[in-house]
């Protein structure tokens, strides 16, 4: 087995209303290899998302850590897709697409024919130019995809990613 990727450590989260609290997490630990695919399966509200959201360090937790063991020690990079697309409506799928790469400034030749490459792959090459409105669920899912993807992420989490595929 590769070396380690990052290691949960006794997480616990919960959420916090004017109601009260709602346990999330309690004491989950885990530990993700580099080249593995860990899948977290379970029903609906028993966490799944809140571990993605903790790990992309979007929550913080309430109890326990995440380690993280990139290359020279430096934090891997992330590229998390939502439950929903969030694609942007008043880009076309070409501008939504490619975002992450303006945002970074990485938005290189080598790395816009790479994106290219990916519609052509999954077939929406012929929709660049189209707005998210006026494609299906599935169209729209595999754009956020490429999004996620366009940055290289060394650590991909896929919140329910195929939901919407065709």
């Amino acid at each position: 087995m590769d070396s380690v990727l990052l290691k949960a450590q006794e997480l616990s989260y919960s959420y916090h209303t004017l109601n009260g609290e709602t346990p999330a997490l309690d004491r989950v630990s885990f530990c993700l290899y580099r080249k593995e695919f860990l899948a977290i399966v379970g029903p609906s509200g028993c966490g799944k998302s809140t571990i993605l959201s903790l790990i992309a360090g979007l929550l913080t937790p309430g109890s326990g850590g995440i380690t993280f063991y990139g290359e020279n020690g430096h934090q891997p990079g992330i590229g998390y897709m939502l439950q929903h697309d969030l694609l942007f409506e008043w880009r076309n799928v070409w501008q939504n697409v490619t975002l992450g790469l303006e945002i970074a400034h990485k938005d290189t030749a080598r790395n816009l024919e790479r994106v290219r490459r990916m519609l052509s792959d999954y077939g929406l090459l012929e929709f660049q130019h189209k707005k998210p409105s006026q494609l299906s669920g599935g169209m729209r899912q595999r754009a956020a995809l490429i999004r996620t993807m366009a940055l290289e992420p060394d650590i991909l989490l896929l919140d329910e990613p195929f939901s919407a595929l065709d």
